[in-house]
């Protein structure tokens, strides 16, 4: 169930709390395919199963970048802020790739409000976002992301 604002008046108060966590999403070879289709990056780590198991990670894994994206798909079903005009995607603070994915490996969202500050006509939040892969203790990516939710 997602963390719900009502406003986004409400979103500096709650700086420093844990949002909750998204869904368990599986990493299919198909969507690995569909990304390297989309961006041209067909390395073999990526899409060559059996060049893949022979390799370092001993299956296909997701591209880091298709991890990162994967995180607009999964956090709206963490936080959702009512009452606004529209959201932005600002961009991105620091961001990591800890740990690959291998392919048939569940992923989730796991997310925190770091910092909100005030803007012409709403407010811009820092959402520290953790891609956790089922089983591991190590993440998948951390990224903080950042938004403008305005009135």
């Amino acid at each position: 169930m997602a963390t719900t604002f009502t406003s986004p008046d409400e979103l500096p108060g709650a700086v420093g709390s844990h949002l909750g966590h998204s869904e368990w999403l599986e990493i299919d070879q198909d969507r690995i395919n569909l990304f390297a289709d989309a961006t041209g990056d067909h390395q073999w780590i990526h899409v060559d199963p059996e060049m893949a198991a022979a390799g370092p990670f001993g299956a296909t894994i997701a591209h880091g970048y298709l991890t990162l994206a994967l995180t607009n798909f999964l956090l709206p079903q963490v936080v959702q802020v009512e009452g606004i005009s529209m959201g932005i995607n600002y961009g991105t603070n620091r961001m990591r790739f800890p740990s690959p994915v291998p392919v048939g490996s569940r992923v989730r969202v796991s997310a925190e409000l770091v910092e909100v500050d005030e803007v012409p006509g709403g407010y811009q939040t820092v959402i520290r976002a953790t891609v956790e892969i089922e089983g591991s203790d190590r993440p998948a990516c951390v990224v903080d992301a950042v938004s403008r939710f305005l009135r």
